[in-house]
C-alpha cells in the first residue's frame, strides 16, 4: 500500500475476487478488482495550501429555454452560488455562460480566480448578470473550460456542466471531437435540468470525461445537487489515476470495465504502457472504493498447471512522461483442474457484476425499443431488467422500473408496459440505468 505524507492524498489498496480454476482447455479468466482509496476525505474543508490543489469551472446553460419557466434561471443562479460557497480557500475557479457561444462570467480575462471570501462574493455578484437567451452549443462551453483549466497550475481539474436542452447549434461530430480533445485533461460532472434535454448527450459527456451524470427534473433541487457535486470535487486528493494491467506472453485482454458505483466501459480507452502493459483511465479519487471487471484470455494449458494471468497496479502519469506507482497491486491467476465443481463454480462477485452490466444494457435496449414502437421487444427487455434488479437487490433501479412497467411477477420478469409514463420517470430510469449496487463481500 502506498504511504503518502501529504495531507489529503489517499492511500490505495487493490483486492482481487475470482475463481481461478479452469477446466482442461479453458481459456477465459474473469476477476473483479476492487480499488479502495482511504484518507482522501480529509481534503474537504482543509485549509488553503493543504491537500491537492484544484481548479473548477462551472458551465451554466443560459440558452433561451432556461426562461421557461422563469424560475429555472433563478434556480440555476442559486445553485451555482451554493457551489461557489462550497469551494475551499485556495481553489482556482471560474464561471462560464453557455449558449450558442461560451462567455466568461467570472473572473474574465482568460483566467481563473482563487477562492477566498472576497472572490466568492464577487463571483456571486457576477451571477446576477446571467440572463437566458440564445442557443445551445455545448462543445464551445467545454473548450472554454478546457482553456481556463489548462492555465491553472493545479493537480485536480474539474468541470460542472448544467444544461436544460438539446445540443442544437453544433453537430454531433463537433461535440464528439470536443470530448475527444478534452478527455484526460479534466473530469466533468454533467446535469440535465427539466425534461427537454437529451439523455445520451448528457451521459455521453460525463462518460467521456470520467464524471457523473444525473437528472434534476425539478429545478428547485439544483442547489442541493450542485452542493453535493462540489463537496465531492473538494474531497478529491489525486487526479489521473490509471489502472495498469500487465499480461504475460500469449494472454490477451477481452475487456476492462468499471462495474461499481456505475457501469463504464474502459476497454477502448487503453493506452500502451510498455511491453504487454496498458493503462485504463479512472479519473480523480478521494476517499472511496470502486470495482472493475477484468476478463482475459489465456493460452490453454494442461491439468495441474497454473499461471499468472494478469497483474493489476495503479499509476499516475507525470508531466515528464514518467509514472508514479501508487504502491498497490493485485494478481489474477489461472489454475487448470479436473475438479468439475471447482472449475464450474462462478465467483459471487463476478456473477453479481455480470448481472449488473446486463441489467444496464437491458434497460437501455428496452427504452430504445419502446421509443421505436417495438412494444413486444421493449416488454421482453424491461421484463429481464426487472428480473435482474430483483435478483441482485438493486432496489433503487427496481423502483425506477416500476414507474415504466407494471410488474406482474419480478422473479420471472413478467411485466406489462404502462400506457402512460411521465417523461421525467423515463428519463430518470435511462440516466441512472448504469448505477449499480455492490455485492456484499
Amino acid at each position: 500500500m502506498a504511504n503518502f505524507a501529504k495531507p489529503g492524498v489517499p492511500q490505495f489498496s487493490v483486492d482481487v475476487y475470482q475463481n481461478e480454476y479452469l477446466p482442461e482447455g479453458g481459456r477465459e479468466v474473469n476477476a473483479i478488482v476492487t480499488v479502495t482509496a482511504t484518507g482522501g476525505g480529509r481534503l474537504a474543508g482543509a485549509p488553503a495550501g493543504r491537500g491537492a490543489s484544484a481548479a473548477v469551472v462551472l458551465m451554466v446553460d443560459c440558452s433561451g429555454s432556461m426562461d421557461y419557466p422563469p424560475t429555472k434561471m433563478r434556480n440555476a443562479r442559486d445553485a451555482t452560488a451554493a457551489a461557489i460557497d462550497t469551494l475551499r480557500d485556495g481553489v482556482h475557479f471560474g464561471v462560464v455562460d453557455g449558449t450558442h457561444v461560451a462567455r466568461e462570467v467570472y473572473p474574465g480575462g482568460g483566467r481563473l480566480a482563487v477562492a477566498d471570501a472576497t472572490t466568492r462574493a464577487q463571483a456571486k455578484q457576477a451571477l446576477r448578470r446571467l440572463r437566458a437567451g440564445g442557443g445551445t452549443a455545448i462543445g464551445t462551453w467545454l473548450r472554454l473550460a478546457d482553456r481556463l483549466l489548462a492555465g491553472a497550475d493545479v493537480e485536480i481539474r474539474h468541470g460542472i456542466l448544467l444544461t436544460d436542452g438539446r445540443n442544437e447549434h453544433e453537430s454531433a461530430g463537433e461535440l464528439k471531437d470536443t470530448l475527444q480533445a478534452c478527455a484526460g485533461r479534466f473530469t466533468c460532472d454533467a446535469r440535465g435540468v427539466g425534461t427537454d434535454w437529451e439523455v445520451k448527450e448528457v451521459t455521453g459527456i460525463a462518460s467521456a470525461l470520467l464524471g457523473t451524470a444525473d437528472i434534476v427534473a425539478d429545478p428547485a433541487r439544483l442547489t442541493d445537487d450542485f452542493t453535493r457535486i462540489m463537496e465531492s470535487t473538494m474531497s478529491k486528493g489525486v487526479a489521473d489515476v490509471a489502472l495498469r494491467v500487465w499480461t504475460p506472453v500469449g494472454t490477451s485482454i477481452k475487456f476492462v470495465k468499471q462495474v461499481a458505483p456505475s457501469v463504464e466501459e474502459l476497454t477502448d480507452r487503453r493506452t500502451e504502457a510498455g511491453p504487454r502493459a496498458g493503462d485504463y483511465p479512472t479519473g480523480s479519487w478521494g476517499d472511496e472504493s470502486r470495482d472493475y471487471h477484468l476478463c482475459v484470455e489465456v493460452p490453454a494449458a494442461g491439468l495441474g498447471q497454473e499461471m499468472l494471468a494478469a497483474r493489476v497496479s495503479l499509476v499516475v502519469p507525470q508531466p515528464d512522461g514518467s509514472v508514479q506507482n501508487l504502491g498497490a497491486q493485485g494478481l489474477v491467476r489461472a489454475v487448470w483442474t479436473d475438479d468439475m465443481a471447482a472449475s464450474t463454480s462462478l465467483n459471487s462477485q463476478v456473477a453479481h457484476y455480470t448481472g449488473q452490466a446486463e441489467l444496464a444494457q437491458a434497460i437501455q435496449e428496452g427504452l430504445d425499443l419502446r421509443k421505436a414502437g417495438d412494444m413486444d421487444g421493449a416488454t421482453a427487455k424491461l421484463g429481464r431488467a426487472v428480473q435482474l434488479a430483483g435478483a441482485s437487490g438493486n432496489a433503487d433501479t427496481a423502483k425506477l422500473l416500476a414507474k415504466v412497467v407494471d410488474v406482474v411477477d419480478a422473479p420471472t420478469g413478467t411485466v406489462r408496459l404502462k400506457a402512460k409514463v411521465a417523461e421525467a420517470d423515463e428519463m430518470t430510469l435511462e440516466t441512472r440505468s448504469t448505477k449499480t449496487v455492490r455485492v456484499k463481500k
